[in-house]
């Protein structure tokens, strides 16, 4: 490719709202534009990185027997009715009404539009599996897109959905997209770990995220620095928590605590850890109807994991209670315990039949000491803390350190829960009817080219990995006065072409600060200049990771460059 043929209008201005790298240098670089809050259009640049993703999540798809569809992006609401999902799914999903005045969404996932395209055709066991896939544009109503394409409205996924007869076959099929998800990512040359992840709004039985670890990452996860188990702080595991401290002894009893409020007033008004307190934390529950007050109940040196607590009660969200929704709860503040309490509350499954606990009494300026966690109901129980870092891995007793992470597949062991509620059935090998056992699998194609951004790059731009460029290399002709570099770079050029490599010329009439200044900010792997030192038989060779420079003889240019990319 010519760059003096080709659209790529880099600037030297950054976005004003822009405060990530990739939203910088996207944006600096000609790869996208931005026409609307969340809303992006791809130049050629960006149209290039979109399908070489893309045909490397094709290709490895296909290798793994899915076949790919396309599903309409506007999806008559009477699917998402029957999900159940037309009502709760939230304002992120974008509702329209036709002039009909039907109504219609624009989809944000295709769970729904994937069961009717396989209800009432897949009849028979012997059908299954079967698994759809499509690379297609979705949209996001989010509340404050920002960071570019890393959280737009508008994005182009990946997203399959299988059928099969049981739960033995999707967890194989689970397994499977767990393997072809590692070789797409490999193949894209990032480095990512495969985390235990929380379902939220798809839903299912078990999930896990594919995480690309960089600095800047928007997710806190947590892995293991003796095994392979990593996981979403929203779903981390850990061992329980080794006791510390002395261990007080007390027989039950309700205690005069005045103005002790906090753990740590509790704690140093009995001198002992605050691991043998129990904290309350006071939520409201929003759900599609109503609201309600909930109390969690975790250990008095832990913290409350809102998504696992919102799971928990199955709110569609948790907020902060008022002081006087508290109140009129018969809630008291600052010394509320689960012991007698009078009202719906959970408390974290460390918690129980653990003894000698101080807790609140429910009483202004009282807690009970000397509790035994061990008279309440099963369901009480639930997973609820926040795993930290240090704390110790639920495989094999290692420590788990947290790192940062950018979500890039997300995949879901959904079971029957849209089938079901979509009377989506199709006959088992005894002639019964049964819902289809469903799985369902997503990319964020764009989003990844944000990500590789995020994962290398420096001050001055893109530092694209060999695995995932845009362009190979970057041959940048210094003077174009002067005639023999001219010549050399044009023959250089189209030996690379007849090579099979994938390279661009700066053949622009521009000074070769501008030239070199957009090479970094584009990022190729390789440059090689085409200057003065050509007069001694020699060019430029330029890595762009860590920018380093070396004469080369010019009549190995294309040798060495084929070796670079090897």
């Amino acid at each position: 490719m010519r760059f003096s043929k080709f659209y790529a209008p880099t600037t030297k201005e950054a976005p004003k709202d822009a405060t990530l790298p990739s939203h910088i240098f996207l944006v600096r670089g000609g790869f996208v534009e931005q026409n609307g809050a969340g809303l992006y259009s791809f130049l050629p640049l960006g149209k290039i990185m979109l399908d070489k993703i893309s045909n490397v999540v094709r290709d490895e798809m296909n290798k793994a027997g899915a076949l790919e569809v396309s599903f309409s992006v506007v999806t008559n609401a009477d699917l998402w009715r029957d999900s159940g999902r037309f009502s709760v799914f939230g304002k992120e999903l974008l509702r329209f009404k036709d002039r009909k005045e039907n109504d219609f969404v624009i989809s944000p996932t295709n769970e729904e539009s994937a069961v009717a395209m396989v209800k009432n055709k897949v009849n028979s066991y012997k059908q299954l599996p079967l698994h759809l896939y499509q690379i297609n544009t979705k949209f996001r109503d989010e509340a404050r897109p920002r960071f570019g394409i890393l959280r737009g409205r508008e994005f182009v996924m990946k997203d399959g959905y299988s059928f099969h007869a049981n739960a033995d076959d999707l967890r194989r099929e689970f397994d499977l997209m767990e393997a072809t998800y590692s070789k797409i990512f490999t193949r894209l040359g990032l480095n990512f770990r495969a985390v235990e992840a929380d379902s939220g709004a798809i839903g299912g039985s078990g999930s896990k995220e594919f995480m690309v670890l960089t600095k800047n990452g928007e997710d806190d996860i947590l892995c293991c620095d003796s095994c392979k188990y990593a996981a979403n702080v929203e779903a981390a595991r850990r061992q329980p928590k080794a006791p510390y401290g002395d261990v007080p002894e007390a027989e039950p009893f309700k205690f005069h605590t005045p103005n002790t409020k906090t753990i740590k007033a509790v704690s140093e008004l009995f001198r002992v850890s605050e691991f043998y307190t129990i904290k309350a934390v006071i939520k409201k529950a929003i759900y599609a109807d109503n609201s309600e007050i909930i109390v969690f109940f975790v250990r008095g040196d832990d913290e409350l994991e809102d998504t696992k607590a919102q799971n928990a009660c199955g709110a569609l969200e948790l907020v902060d209670a008022s002081e006087d929704e508290i109140k009129n709860a018969g809630i008291v503040a600052g010394f509320c315990g689960p012991v007698g309490l009078n009202a719906k509350f959970f408390i974290d499954k460390e918690l129980k039949d653990n003894t000698q606990m101080i807790c609140g009494a429910n009483e202004i300026d009282y807690h009970f000491i000397g509790v035994s966690v061990s008279s309440f109901k099963d369901d009480r129980f639930k997973d609820l803390v926040a795993v930290k870092s240090g704390d110790k891995c639920p495989n094999c007793g290692g420590n788990l350190e947290l790192s940062k992470g950018i979500e890039v597949g997300h995949i879901f062991q959904l079971g029957d829960k849209y089938s079901s509620a979509m009377n989506a059935t199709f006959l088992d090998e005894n002639g019964k009817a049964k819902p289809f056992m469903m799985g369902c699998y997503g990319i964020g194609v764009s989003r990844l080219i944000a990500v590789m951004i995020e994962a290398s790059h420096d001050e001055k731009g893109c530092v694209w990995q060999k695995q995932c460029a845009p362009f190979d290399a970057m041959i940048i002709i210094s003077n174009l006065k002067d005639e023999e570099g001219v010549k050399f770079a044009n023959e250089l050029y189209q030996n690379a072409i007849n090579s099979g490599l994938n390279v661009m010329i700066d053949d622009r009439n521009e000074r070769f600060g501008v030239k070199i200044n957009d090479y970094e900010l584009l990022g190729y792997p390789y440059a090689i200049v085409v200057g003065k030192s050509l007069n001694e038989g020699n060019v430029e060779l330029i890595t762009r990771a860590g920018l380093n420079k070396e004469l080369i003889k010019a009549s190995d240019a294309l040798k060495v460059l084929k070796e670079r990319l090897c």
